[in-house]
């Protein structure tokens, strides 16, 4: 049985940690230059409607339905390769691997994001972000419904989840309600977006994930307290 920790600290990557908006302009910018607009927009219509069906945007899965459509563009190819070897690295919002340090200092640190079994794994990798929190990555379909996966994972007295998204933030600490912490850092189209205002108030909310390096444990704490 695993030994409850004090305190376990989720952390998300996309528009969390990792500028997501930027690199899905960095796509939408690539897919025009090198194979036209109407390549990138069909494809980006594949990409939503894969978004709505599973909830997650799965950018391989879409580049491989887009070659359903386009069985002897051989070009596509090349657009795959983009994708794998993309820098995100160069994408890390500043200070993001400072605050996960802090983090760790504090307790067990754990990254907690939606997405694919390929794609989303590379950019957790690539970036650094996997090495910075020695290999704990947990990556769900809806990580707000493996709360119990998670709790057997990493069974804490406490929690903070630190995420861009006020739906998962609220639907997290309805069911763990005191037991967790939530923190909204207001980076991206989620936590900037209109249907932000209609979930409830984050436990904490700052500007930019950077700024959690300016906190200590009790004032990160106090809110939810």
């Amino acid at each position: 049985m695993l030994t409850s920790n004090p305190i376990v600290f989720l952390v998300d990557v996309d528009n969390t940690l990792l500028d997501n908006d930027r690199i899905q302009a960095d796509l939408r910018r690539h897919l025009e230059r090198e194979f036209g607009a109407g390549c990138r927009d069909r494809y980006w219509a594949i990409l939503e409607q894969l978004f709505t069906d599973l909830g997650y945007r799965d950018y391989l899965g879409a580049l491989q339905r887009y070659r359903v459509e386009h069985p002897q563009d051989i070009h596509l190819l090349s657009m795959s390769s983009w994708l794998v070897d993309y820098p995100f690295a160069n994408r890390l919002y500043p200070g993001s691997l400072d605050v996960l340090e802090r983090l760790r200092g504090w307790g067990q640190t754990v990254i907690l994001s939606d997405g694919d079994v390929v794609f989303q794994p590379r950019k957790v990798e690539r970036s650094g972000i996997s090495e910075a929190v020695e290999g704990h990555v947990l990556i769900y379909i809806h990580k707000e419904e493996e709360l119990d996966d998670i709790g057997q994972r990493y069974p804490a007295r406490h929690y903070v989840l630190i995420d861009d998204k006020p739906k998962i933030l609220a639907a997290v600490k309805k069911v763990w309600g005191d037991r967790v912490t939530t923190i909204l850092p207001r980076q991206g189209q989620y936590a900037r977006g209109p249907d932000a205002a209609f979930y409830p108030t984050a436990d904490l909310t700052v500007e930019r994930i950077g700024d959690l390096v300016e906190y200590d444990l009790p004032a990160l704490l106090a809110d939810s307290q």
